[in-house]
């Protein structure tokens, strides 16, 4: 029961966190994540609400209104178009859903699936972009400046971050009562 686990304040404290990082390491890193042509986007959220559909166990997170949430969050600070993050993050946890289901839940599953999902998230907030004239960039431009370095980038926090978070997500849960 997630109201009676640690997880109650593991989970948004660690949302949170990965919201304020993803803006922090952005504004540090930035000669690094956006020198010309290339552009790597952080996507540490995406990387905190996949791997806590994996590691709740039986627990039972309420993922979709915490995704909402820190979609709202980040459309009004980060991204200046209302409505996108707070649509694409809900979709990516419930296609995390659907794709978990097709898949054991093994690190190289895990990181498969955390794959499809940057792709889908980044290519669907590349076509918002794209309608609405924010960007002109090519599909071709994007997929190599932009989509390529972003996974790589995102897959080595994968790699990195799995077994920290693992084992918070173990510490939380081990006692299931406060």
């Amino acid at each position: 029961m997630y109201r009676l686990s640690r997880l109650k304040y593991i989970f948004p404290i660690g949302l949170f966190v990965c919201l304020f990082l993803d803006g922090a390491l952005s504004h540090v890193w930035a000669p690094l994540f956006f020198s010309y042509p290339y552009s790597m986007v952080s996507e540490l959220v995406l990387l905190w609400l996949v791997l806590s559909y994996f590691f709740q166990d039986n627990i039972e997170i309420p993922l979709i209104p915490f995704a909402i949430a820190a979609g709202a969050v980040y459309d009004l600070y980060f991204s200046g178009i209302l409505g996108l993050y707070i649509f694409l993050y809900p979709l990516v946890v419930e296609i995390t859903k659907i794709l978990s289901r097709y898949f054991s839940s093994s690190f190289l599953s895990m990181i498969m699936i955390f794959f499809v999902d940057i792709v889908i998230f980044e290519t669907f907030n590349y076509w918002a972009y794209y309608l609405v004239n924010i960007t002109n960039v090519g599909f071709g431009d994007y997929l190599i400046y932009t989509l390529a370095p972003t996974l790589a980038l995102n897959l080595i926090y994968f790699v990195v971050l799995f077994w920290p978070i693992r084992a918070i997500y173990r510490w939380a849960l081990d006692d299931d009562q406060i």
